[in-house]
């Protein structure tokens, strides 16, 4: 009966020590659950890099957008600038008024350079059906630069705001 007692002793207290064991976690399964949580801390860091730069570009898309559709509503004022200020009669008591509208069209000019827009199509240039549009043609039959502009065209970066409508012919050749 000893025997019997001290053998179901040594059962319980085998049992205990194979539970200790097993509810104790390892150095390798603490190990791989710490790598497993750098993985997703590493993956999480990268996922919330791409959504900032994908949000950033979308804002810079959309302010290029913005920008784009107040800068077409002024161009119609810089050209009506260019056209009063090119029909004021030579005359001393006007002087004042043709400096007064060429410095309203500075400022115009300085607001869309501001903003990246830059004019298109000035005599001599080679046609670019992207940024001109041809109104006419010269009578020499190559159709390669522009001769005449009769309105002038305006770009913001790679995006033509509106194209010059343009005079084309051959190359003009300037003597010096």
């Amino acid at each position: 009966m000893k025997e019997d007692m001290l053998v179901q002793d040594t059962n319980v207290v085998d049992e205990q020590e194979e539970g200790t064991t097993s509810d104790q976690p390892t150095i390798e399964s603490l190990t791989a659950e710490r790598d497993q949580l750098v993985e997703q801390l590493q993956r999480s860091v990268a996922e919330f890099r791409n959504y900032r730069r994908r949000t950033d570009e979308q804002r810079s898309e959309l302010r290029s957008l913005a920008t784009r559709d107040v800068m077409l509503s002024v161009l119609p004022l810089v050209d009506d600038l260019v056209r009063a200020s090119a029909n004021i009669p030579e005359d001393k008591q006007l002087d004042g008024l043709r400096e007064g509208l060429g410095a309203i069209e500075r400022k115009f000019l300085n607001i869309l350079e501001r903003n990246g827009v830059t004019p298109v199509g000035a005599v001599g240039e080679p046609f670019d059906p992207a940024f001109h549009e041809a109104v006419a043609t010269d009578e020499s039959g190559d159709r390669s630069h522009i001769v005449e502009v009769y309105q002038t065209g305006y770009r913001q970066g790679d995006f033509a705001l509106r194209p010059a409508m343009v005079k084309v012919g051959a190359e003009p050749k300037f003597q010096a």
